[in-house]
């Protein structure tokens, strides 16, 4: 779905409310960002060694 789809489904009002939520939640913990991280840099269950190596990963 692009950006406009969602606007024209949602609202305006929705989306600045959904982004006033966003602001005001708290960040997550550094536990939960590197989980998150495994997940999305590995989607196929691949491991650490089948990846090629990620140019911003230092990042």
């Amino acid at each position: 779905m692009t950006r406009e789809e969602r606007r024209a489904l949602l609202g305006d009002d929705v989306i600045d409310h959904i982004h006033q939520c966003v602001a005001e939640a708290p960040a997550p913990p550094q536990e939960v960002i590197d989980t998150l991280r495994r997940i999305f840099a590995r989607p196929a269950r691949r491991t650490a060694a089948e990846l090629p190596p990620a140019a911003d990963q230092a990042a």
